[in-house]
């Protein structure tokens, strides 16, 4: 049975082996992201706005077949495995982008391995999008995936 002392204990020995993990090792991570816990009325709700696992299929085959066509001749086949010169070809971000960049960069102290793996990652949500460039709403989501970094360092 969990009492909210053994749910306090196990979140402290999280904390305490996960800050055992350098930043260097975390930001090679592409994403690292926090799951809520679902309330048993949102696991009940009828009429919820969920995608499908077919429409996500569909939408990562979409992205896939994007990936391959960009990377032909190459040897890469995924935006993961993007080098310098394919993120300064495939990642090119507007002047609105790059001033938000810029802006969650700065404030949160982000190293250029973390910034880069932020613009393969919103490469990727944009592929899935359907989008050709990456925007604003990508990046922030990319940026998202970024932020155990921040809690653990600050």
């Amino acid at each position: 049975m969990e009492t909210p002392v053994l749910k306090f204990l196990f979140h402290v020995l999280i904390y305490l082996n996960i800050n055992r993990i350098s930043r260097p090792i975390l930001e090679r991570f592409d994403i690292c992201a926090e799951a809520a816990p679902v309330s048993f009325y949102e696991l009940n709700q009828e009429n919820a706005a969920n995608e499908d696992s077919a429409s996500i299929r569909s939408r990562v085959e979409m992205a896939r077949k994007i990936q391959k066509k960009r990377f032909e001749g190459k040897k890469i086949r995924f935006n993961s495995r993007m080098g310098q010169s394919e993120i300064k070809q495939f990642c090119k971000l507007g002047r609105e982008e790059q001033a938000f960049a810029r802006q969650v960069y700065e404030s949160r102290g982000i190293s250029a391995r973390g910034y880069h793996k932020v613009l393969k990652v919103a490469r990727t949500i944009a592929d899935l999008a359907g989008e050709e460039n990456i925007q604003r709403e990508h990046l922030a989501e990319a940026f998202g995936y970024r932020t155990l970094e921040e809690k653990l360092w600050g």
